[in-house]
């Protein structure tokens, strides 16, 4: 009996293991296909975190003036227009979007804003100390969902995130991935979804 138990145990985890390997090299495929489908970005994501984001992301804007911009919960509405518009970025481009609580909430709300519009390549801009947790979670999260992107570093004085922040999201992402849900919920800072445009 007991011996049964054990070998039952060790081929559900084997099971597991191999369903998990499956199901994450699917993610790699879907970003490749992607990237075939839409070598060159189509649209651009900035993850709100300061003043300096929406300032970059303006300037970055001017160069690729047929992209639209989404930004995620960054700064003030009013504020954030008034940058753009201070270096001549047509507000209509612009997308403000304040459901993110987090970094993968960042990504997990605006993921089927940009299937719906057949977006499947972005930038993704967001400080250097702050962009590997972003490309973990972008991959994982928008890899999942057939979009690839081209991460853009702001320069900061910040040291580099410690690993804690990119394992705990990772399995958050992870979590949404099967389930749909992120635990963002917990986050004290959770809110009803808004989004603007011009």
């Amino acid at each position: 009996m007991k011996r049964s138990y054990y070998l039952l145990k060790k081929y559900w985890i084997l099971s597991l293991a191999s369903f998990s390997l499956v199901f994450l090299s699917i993610i790699p495929i879907r970003i490749a296909i992607a990237s075939y489908q839409a070598p060159h970005p189509q649209a651009i994501l900035t993850l709100g975190g300061g003043q300096e984001r929406e300032k970059f992301t303006a300037e970055f804007a001017q160069n690729h003036p047929n992209l639209d911009i989404w930004i995620s919960s960054g700064i003030f509405p009013a504020q954030a227009f008034a940058i753009f518009e201070e270096v001549s970025v047509p507000t209509e481009r612009i997308h403000l979007d304040y459901r993110a609580v987090d970094t993968v909430t960042n990504c997990t709300t605006l993921v089927h804003d940009f299937h719906n519009r057949h977006i499947k390549h972005i930038y993704l801009i967001t400080s250097d100390f702050h962009l590997p947790r972003a490309k973990t979670i972008a991959t994982l999260v928008l890899g999942s969902q057939g979009i690839t992107f081209t991460p853009i570093s702001i320069p900061s004085e910040r040291p580099r995130e410690s690993i804690f922040p990119i394992v705990r999201d990772s399995g958050r992402s992870l979590l949404w991935i099967v389930s749909g849900r992120t635990g963002a919920s917990f986050n004290p800072r959770f809110r009803s979804p808004l989004y603007m445009s011009r």
